[in-house]
This record gives structure tokens, C-alpha cells and sequence, in this order.
């Protein structure tokens, strides 16, 4: 499939404008800029045009993670405690529990909070703090002067998102390392995935439901949450070279159907190293859903001649098929926000620059969908 590294793809430019700080889509035309001890909440179109007027606000307390609420507000994870914000920074509820210290750096929230894009439940990851006298045996014990701590495998909780009341609960092979957490549009599933130092990552896909968490399925060994497909049951994993082990070159992408747990096996994969030319330096560092029928993989990419460079390879959503690499006229790096519509952005040191496909590959009008996700209301 090498010969597809020849085939470019342009990206159409629709503007740039001035931000610092992450970037994320959210929910209803928003978008979150995240800086070093604050979060804002924009309206997405006025924010493209160069506008800074945040319709929410929120200063993080340090290690803090937050995600803006469906409806308004925000949800923090700290070290310690889980809490819900109302607008104007009101608090409706906060959960207490273990907190994590994180070897010996000051505590800090052992992950990010993902409410559900319905404003029913608020999906996070808490630690587990052991008795002192199951450390020596059980836990991945971290030194942070005395007294000496150690944890366990870190629990999947569902929060109900107006009370906090836990909903539901799953330990996860993961001791609050990096982790991702992923919601259907409907609300009606989630994958997650959840990353431990020298184990890699652990995935997952659930399906919230009035008596519990149920888990559908897990992903292949090391592999990492990129997205659900829109208008599908269907989401995407991504697995990177980690050099664990001496012959660990293996990139990979899955494409997972969620509702079709009796079936392990993903319903299609690429090996991203049949894209290289060069397997030993090239790197895929994410990927990305930009719509129903496409997806955007970044990586660092050495041409049969020249230096090594960025670059972007656009890929069918249905099967993984490679389509080729994408044009722009300016350089590119690794980040890559998509906005949930077809369109992404790109960042050039302060600026962002958005982006759509070429018309000849634009996104067909997804078909009639037969119902819903199974568990998602219809309306």
C-alpha cells in the first residue's frame, strides 16, 4: 500500500485565528480552550472568527482536570474529590475519594471526567488506596516519604450527573496512569482506555444501563480509544509502537463494532507500518474521526527522498482503507482537533487554522438509520 503515500489529498483552508493553550470540541457549536490554570468555554463559530467573549469560565486548582457540562457548568476531578460546578462556579456536589499522590509529585486528579454528551451521567476514574498491610503483596506501591503508599487497580465509576450518586462501578486494569474516555453521541455507550507505565494500555466498551456497567468487549493488547464513528455503533482504536520490548515496531489501527459483543475480533485493522517507507523512523501518533466516512491519522513520514516530515494520511471510516495523504499549502504538525462536522484544525505555533476536505471527498449523506443504539432514546 506504499504507492498510496503518492496519492495527496487537498485540504481546503476556511481561516485562521489566535489561541493558546489545547483546543477540544464540545457538544452543541462549543468549544473548551484549556491554558495553564484555566478553563473557557466558547461558542464555536464565533471563536473561528477571532472573537474572545467565553460563555463560561472556570480557574482550575493545580493537577485539577475539568470538562464543561452539557447544559453549562463544569465537572473537576482533583486529587481527592469529584465535583459538579453551575454556572457562576456554584458547587451542586462533590465526591470524596482516595487520593492519588502520584509518586513524589504533589497530589494531582489521577484523570479527566467525561460528562455524557445527554447530561445524565458523568463517567470517571478514581484510585484505590490500600491498607497498609496488603502493600507489600498487592499494590504498585509508590514512596512519597513516609508513610509509604500503594495502590491497586484503579475503579470505573458512573456518576449520576445531577447528584453524584455513584451509578455504577468496574475495576480497570490501570493504576491512574493516562487514560481515555470516549462517549456515543447518544450517551447509550463508552469505550475507555486506560494506560499503565510498562503495561500499556487496557481498552474497553461499555454499555451504561439502570442496574449497572456492563462491559461488551475489550480491545487488543496496548490499545488506545480514538473515537466512535458517527452515526455508528462502530469506534476506532489506535495501538503505538511503545518499545516495551526489543522488536516492539507494531502500529496499528482497529475498527471495533460495539454492539456486536459476541464477536471479539475488530470487523477491520491496519498495520500502519505497510503506509512506511522507513518502519524504523517513521511514528503514527494519533488518530482522529473527522466524520461518518473518514479518518485522520498523523505521522512523521520519510519519502523515498528528502528529510523526514509531518503528515496527515486520510482513511475510510468503513474499513481502514488508506485513501492517501493530505495537501496543505503550509506546514503541519501532530495536532489535530476535529470539530465533529467534517472539519478539523491544525496549530502553527498561536495559530489555528481550519480545515475541510476537498469536495471530490466530501462525506456522503449517511443512510436511514434502522433505530437506535441499542439503550438510546430515540428523540
Amino acid at each position: 500500500m506504499k504507492e498510496t503515500g503518492d496519492v495527496r489529498i487537498d485540504s481546503v483552508p476556511l481561516g485562521v485565528t489566535e489561541a493558546t493553550g489545547r483546543v477540544r470540541a464540545v457538544a452543541g457549536g462549543l468549544l473548551s480552550l484549556r491554558t495553564a490554570g484555566r478553563l473557557e468555554v466558547h461558542e464555536r463559530a464565533a471563536f473561528l472568527a477571532g472573537v474572545r467573549a467565553p460563555v463560561d469560565t472556570l480557574d482550575l486548582p493545580p493537577g485539577a482536570h475539568a470538562a464543561p457540562a452539557p447544559g453549562g457548568g463544569f465537572v473537576v476531578a482533583e486529587a481527592a474529590r469529584v465535583r459538579a460546578l453551575a454556572p457562576g462556579g456554584a458547587t451542586r456536589w462533590e465526591l470524596p475519594h482516595d487520593t492519588w499522590h502520584g509518586g513524589h509529585r504533589p497530589p494531582r486528579a489521577p484523570g479527566a471526567p467525561a460528562p455524557d454528551p445527554c447530561g445524565r451521567l458523568v463517567a470517571v476514574t478514581v484510585p484505590t488506596l490500600l491498607p497498609e498491610e496488603e502493600v507489600a503483596r498487592r499494590a504498585v506501591a509508590l514512596q512519597d516519604g513516609p508513610p509509604r503508599r500503594g495502590y491497586g487497580g484503579d475503579r470505573l465509576l458512573l456518576l449520576d450527573a445531577g447528584t453524584g450518586t455513584v451509578r455504577a462501578e468496574r475495576p480497570v486494569a490501570a493504576v491512574a496512569g493516562a487514560l481515555a474516555l470516549e462517549w456515543h453521541a447518544g450517551g447509550a455507550l463508552l469505550a475507555a482506555s486506560f494506560r499503565t507505565a510498562w503495561y500499556g494500555w487496557a481498552g474497553y466498551w461499555t454499555e451504561p444501563s439502570d442496574d449497572g456497567l456492563r462491559i461488551l468487549g475489550a480491545a487488543a493488547d496496548r490499545h488506545e480509544v480514538a473515537g466512535f464513528v458517527p452515526g455508528s455503533a462502530r469506534f476506532v482504536t489506535l495501538r503505538r509502537a511503545e518499545g516495551m520490548a526489543l522488536d516492539d515496531d507494531r502500529y496499528e489501527l482497529d475498527l471495533h463494532d460495539a454492539r456486536a459483543a459476541t464477536t471479539p475480533c475488530p470487523v477491520a485493522s491496519l498495520d500502519l507500518n505497510d503506509l512506511s517507507w522507513d518502519v524504523e523512523n517513521d511514528d503514527f501518533t494519533g488518530a482522529h474521526v473527522l466524520d461518518g466516512a473518514h479518518l485522520l491519522v498523523t505521522a512523521d513520514w520519510v519519502p523515498r527522498e528528502g528529510p523526514l516530515e509531518h503528515t496527515h494520511w486520510l482513511l475510510s471510516a468503513d474499513a481502514l482503507r488508506p485513501l492517501g495523504r493530505l495537501r496543505y499549502p503550509c506546514p503541519v504538525g501532530d495536532t489535530v482537533v476535529p470539530l465533529g462536522d467534517g472539519t478539523w484544525l491544525t496549530r502553527d505555533g498561536a495559530r489555528l487554522r481550519h480545515w475541510r476536505l476537498d469536495q471530490a471527498f466530501a462525506a456522503p449523506a449517511p443512510p436511514p438509520r434502522p433505530g437506535p443504539v441499542s439503550g438510546e432514546r430515540a428523540d
